[in-house]
């Protein structure tokens, strides 16, 4: 069995992974694509849990819900992330790996890993940008000064204050999950 930098993860996944291509709802084989890399890290021993956003559904109706009251339009968004998760555990569950859907939990993870479509973080969207400068290794507080949107500001302060370290990584290479929790350096990583 192959040595694992992580014992308990938690795998940060976007709406649109799980969308693919199509940009709204859920690609049934993109879903058990993501499903089949997750079970062969499970069987190295390691524990996740996967926060899962809503943006193939919400983004979608995103205009609609301009005129809406907050509350509702935050209440649509969690039950996008629920159907995702929905989806996700379906496609664990046939790959044998037991599952369950929580809409909020301590977790205690050694790590957050944050899939994205892109393999790391840069100074500028490099799908916009060709020559954006990545950074493999940039502290929390320079992700916060430069005001780089990894993730939620306040996501990273609280990852800063509890010393979580986050990767960021590309999910549309396979394999990848894996060679993270195995502690290849890919991605890039932000720590104190």
């Amino acid at each position: 069995m192959a040595r694992t930098a992580f014992k308990r993860i938690l795998l940060k996944l976007s709406g649109e992974a799980l969308a693919a291509g199509q940009g709204f709802g859920v690609d049934s084989a993109r879903v058990h694509e993501i499903a089949e890399e997750l079970a062969e890290v499970h069987e190295l021993d390691v524990q996740i849990a996967i926060v899962v956003g809503g943006g193939n559904f919400f983004r979608g109706v995103a205009e609609q819900a301009k005129e809406m009251d907050r509350v509702s339009a935050d209440h649509m968004g969690m039950l996008a992330t629920v159907i995702n998760a929905l989806a996700l555990q379906d496609a664990l569950e046939k790959h044998n790996v037991h599952t369950r859907v929580q809409s909020a939990m301590e977790i205690k993870a050694d790590a957050i890993l944050k899939a994205t479509k892109v393999d790391g973080i840069y100074d500028a969207d490099p799908m916009v940008v060709k020559d954006a400068k990545k950074f493999t290794e940039i502290s929390y507080m320079d992700v916060l000064k430069q005001g780089l949107r990894v993730m939620d500001l306040t996501a990273i302060s609280l990852c800063k204050d509890n010393n979580l370290p986050i990767i960021v990584f590309n999910l549309n290479q396979r394999g990848n999950i894996r060679r993270v929790v195995t502690g290849e350096k890919i991605g890039s990583l932000v720590s104190a």
